[in-house]
């Protein structure tokens, strides 16, 4: 077992830095800012009314496919992918305190990129307490997410981006949630589906 492994199974959450890097980086920032744009996104949803998001795109699908081996090795566990998530934040946007929903299991949020003065916190609790957690653009939290409750105070900044990537225990209770239940990871949403992302 990694020193990392080890750090996210004692703790249920571990930082992985750098996790995405140039070029990819800022064409995955550049792209969510031009989807928003277009206004090819989502409204919001229930978690963050207000925060323009999109559920299972094909881009972030392939983030959540290609770095799904970096995901294993510092969880110390072969998973199955689930679904991929992002969100543009902007400015008072608010992620109220919960724990997430079975296809979340094992979860990572990325930051993609930040137009703000000062990184914006994550708060994490785990069994040895709460945490306030920032990150950078590339770097990455890796959590449990349905252990984990997690949450951000209001955002200051004018806008972040950020991609949750989610996949569940090969060996654990929630294999069912391979691919959300998809046919496949080819971006089409089931109807009933109410993601609850970090």
């Amino acid at each position: 077992m990694t020193v990392t492994a080890a750090s996210f199974e004692r703790d249920r959450y571990v930082v992985l830095v750098k996790l995405l890097s140039e070029p990819l980086l800022a064409q995955t920032y550049r792209y969510v800012c031009e989807m928003a744009a277009r206004g090819h996104l989502l409204p919001g949803d229930k978690q963050v009314p207000g925060a323009l998001c999109g559920y299972g795109d094909f881009m972030m699908d392939g983030l959540l496919t290609s770095l799904q081996p970096a995901v294993e090795r510092a969880s110390g566990l072969l998973l199955f992918p689930t679904y991929s998530y992002f969100r543009l934040y902007k400015q008072g946007d608010v992620l109220a305190m919960h724990t997430d929903r079975p296809s979340c299991e094992i979860s990572v949020t990325l930051c993609l990129g930040s137009e703000a003065k000062t990184l914006w916190p994550i708060w994490i609790e785990g069994p040895r307490g709460t945490s306030s957690v920032n990150l950078q653009a590339g770097d990455a939290l890796l959590y449990r997410g349905t252990e984990c409750p997690h949450w951000r105070e209001a955002f200051q900044g004018e806008r972040q981006g950020q991609v949750f990537l989610h996949y569940v225990d090969q060996n654990g209770p929630n294999t069912e949630w391979r691919f959300d239940k998809r046919a496949s990871t080819t971006g089409v949403r089931r109807a009933d589906c109410d993601p609850v992302p970090l």
